[in-house]
């Protein structure tokens, strides 16, 4: 029987710890709003079986705000076209194969035109349910009205339950990312002052190129925590928080590619230096150290973008100011050192000049001047883009600043 509880209490336990996940919280979400969609169905519509209201509202609960209201207002454009069409055709034609066809192919062009997205198929299914019943009319707004009940259900379940900003974890997604990249700079750094095999460099070269399915995922996070910041009444500076986390991926992302540029050039001088040590031994714990100081920047850097509270970034920004400190003068030094050994044996002297501008390129990418002049470009861009895609919106604003200023200064 012991056996038996700590089977079943398992999985429960786990559920109760991922509670907090995206999936965990879309399902319980899902399922609450497709069951009162229903129960608001049976209430108001003529059909036994309303289906189609728990099905919508299944369709249109998303992760985000965002998502559910723009997921809405396709899925009723799609249902309603649909129905459109098949009313137009049920006066016309009666249901055979030829009809049939015709009424997909126009349903799917539709679709098309009033651009429902991803819910192109449902406008053909909508006018094909529609049309192969006898009560065209009838069965055609009960469809409506079904799809509509799953709509507002939806909105407005995510309106009195507002779903969670996602923006913590998106930040522990890019944390890790950078995380994975100084475990790959400390690695390259390793044994650097005896005979490296090809293999092991080429090995951290293929390291270097998974990074881009880390980026991909890490990306699939913040565009779910950029859409969990838009029309949420529990964010204040929306705007601010996308573009710095943004901005901070970006980075990361031109890091990893310089960083699989470096691993190629290791390896090239792994090739060349088969019976031979890589570097010298000076050269070699001068590059080693190197590598760690960039390592221990990217983390640093990672862990400013994804803090919030004042204070602890701070700290994190003071960390990252002593990293690129510490990284800088370690660079100075290794240098200096590969200067005086190209001057003596100046063999493969362009890839030692290659790791010092890669170096160079991920240093420079990470500097706090760089970093700020980046977020004061991407706030002004966000944000003329935002007046020009809503220049009433934009204009009402002005005119609200300029009044309240004008009220505050005759009080």
């Amino acid at each position: 029987m012991l056996e038996v509880r700590n089977t079943v209490s398992a999985p429960v336990a786990e559920l109760v710890k991922r509670r907090r996940e995206p999936v965990v919280v879309q399902t319980l979400r899902s399922a609450a709003a497709a069951t009162i969609a229903y129960l608001v169905a049976l209430w108001l519509s003529s059909e036994s079986a309303p289906l189609t209201a728990p099905l919508t509202a299944l369709l249109v609960v998303q992760v985000t705000l965002y998502s559910t209201l723009t997921t809405s207002v396709r899925r009723l454009n799609a249902v309603v076209a649909g129905v459109l069409v098949a009313i137009g055709f049920s006066a016309l034609v009666g249901l055979s194969w030829w009809s049939l066809g015709l009424i997909i192919l126009a349903s799917l062009i539709v679709g098309h035109l009033v651009r429902v997205s991803e819910f192109v198929p449902e406008v053909a299914i909508s006018a094909m349910l529609v049309l192969g019943v006898t009560q065209v009319a009838s069965t055609a707004w009960d469809r409506v009205l079904e799809t509509l009940i799953g709509a507002v259900v939806g909105l407005l379940f995510n309106f009195l339950f507002v779903p969670p900003v996602w923006v913590g974890t998106a930040g522990q997604s890019i944390v890790g990312l950078s995380r994975r990249m100084r475990q790959l700079l400390l690695r390259v750094g390793e044994g650097l002052t005896d005979a490296v095999p090809v293999e092991r460099a080429a090995a951290r070269l293929h390291e270097a190129r998974r990074l881009d399915h880390d980026i991909s995922e890490v990306d699939a996070a913040l565009r779910q925590a950029e859409d969990s910041l838009r029309l949420n009444p529990r964010v204040k500076e929306g705007l601010l928080h996308r573009v710095v986390l943004r901005t901070g991926l970006d980075t990361l992302e031109i890091c990893t590619v310089v960083l699989r540029v470096l691993a190629r050039t290791l390896t090239d001088l792994a090739k060349q230096r088969t019976n031979e040590p890589m570097f010298p031994v000076d050269v070699g714990h001068a590059l080693e150290e190197l590598l760690g100081h960039v390592a221990d920047a990217v983390v640093s850097f990672a862990v400013l973008v994804t803090t919030q509270v004042s204070e602890s970034a701070e700290m994190a920004e003071s960390r990252l100011t002593e990293d690129l400190a510490a990284a800088g003068s370690s660079r100075e030094k290794l240098a200096d050192l590969l200067l005086a050994g190209v001057q003596r044996h100046p063999r493969q002297w362009q890839l030692h000049g290659a790791l010092l501008a890669e170096i160079d390129r991920i240093l420079d990418e990470l500097d706090l001047e760089n970093r700020s002049q980046r977020l004061l470009e991407e706030l002004d861009r966000a944000s003329r883009e935002q007046r020009e895609r809503h220049p009433r919106v934009a204009a009402a604003r002005q005119w609200a600043k300029e009044a309240l200023s004008r009220l505050r200064s005759t009080s």
